[in-house]
């Protein structure tokens, strides 16, 4: 039995790109460029009879070159008008955040404050819920599902044709808008180093001991010789209200509601391509949006609440 032809398409790395008009040059190109042009036109045409060629071509050439500049030229990923703009926003925004939900408080009529006050740090997340659902600032609500990952490459044609089309089904399914994370997190394996050393008491027989302290030994020296680095996936879902009628709370409720329901359809779909999924609980959120903020930061699990008792401790006391 032959194999099928692999599916194998070629997709653009930006896919924001904008198309093509004519010379392979699109719309924004061609407006830059036909606005200077006409320009350096008007000016020859207004001053040839007054001012010799060279003169002329000393101010028709290097505004030919600037538009050429702006409308081909790129930096950072962008074209070079919006990042321009994009430089000019940047130096007239204020460059001192804090995080001042409430707002920031006028200072007396007596005191005389030089320069701008620092402006509120607004980040799109107000809330986390016990159920793992996020209340973002807009009046949505959004949920994290972390997945694993799989090997397309080591699967046959079939195999592969099959995850692209349960995929796309999954893909097809989707009535909110969903945002998916590939990120790279630093790897720490000191606890399971102690784990396994702990585990090693316990062994039966003294060579699975020998063996296991062994391999202990060998993953604390890996996580402290090397910067190790795993990835998560994250699919984010979001569900905004229908209407701004009723109450808040109400709608927020039912907003998480509908998200959960779409986030364990998202599981049972995912499932069918082999890939596990789960819903992120409030602490596992809520550590994520720390490392996401933080990416290089120290952010230990397992914190309680402000409100919360600690009700059992670990250790020895004296």
């Amino acid at each position: 039995m032959n194999e099928p032809e692999p599916l194998i398409t070629n997709i653009p790395a930006d896919l924001n790109r904008p198309d093509k008009i004519a010379y392979g040059l699109n719309l924004r190109q061609i407006l830059i460029i036909a606005l200077t042009g006409g320009i350096a036109a008007a000016v020859y045409y207004l001053f040839h009879h007054l001012l010799p060629i060279v003169i002329l071509a000393a101010i028709v050439l290097p505004l030919l070159a600037l538009g050429l500049a702006i409308a081909l030229g790129r930096r950072d990923g962008l074209s070079l008008d919006r990042f321009t703009l994009a430089a000019l926003l940047h130096t007239r925004a204020s460059k001192r955040l804090v995080a001042a939900p409430e707002g920031i408080i006028e200072p007396p009529q007596w005191c005389r404050l030089r320069g701008t006050l620092p402006a509120p740090l607004r980040l799109p997340v107000r809330a986390i819920r016990t159920d793992g659902a996020l209340e973002l600032a807009d009046g949505g609500v959004a949920v994290l599902v972390e997945t694993s990952t799989l090997s397309f490459h080591l699967r046959t044609t079939g195999e592969q044709a099959a995850l692209v089309g349960a995929f796309g089904r999954w893909l097809n399914s989707l009535e909110a808008p969903v945002q998916i994370l590939a990120r790279a997190r630093p790897a720490d394996l000191s606890g399971l180093a102690q784990t396994v050393e702990q585990q090693a008491q316990v062994l039966p027989h003294p060579a699975l001991a020998h063996a296991a302290r062994e391999h202990a030994e060998y993953l604390a020296e890996l996580n402290s010789s090397s910067k190790l680095l795993c990835r998560q996936v994250l699919v984010v879902l979001r569900e905004h209200p229908a209407s701004n009628k009723g109450r808040r709370s109400v709608r927020r409720d039912t907003c998480a509601a509908v998200v959960l329901r779409h986030a364990a359809e998202a599981e049972r779909s995912l499932a069918a391509l082999g890939v596990a999924a789960r819903v992120l609980d409030a602490d596992a959120a809520s550590q994520a949006l720390a490392e996401c903020l933080d990416p290089g930061g120290r952010h230990p699990a397992g914190q309680v609440l402000p409100d919360e008792l600690i009700t059992s401790t670990t250790g020895s006391t004296p």
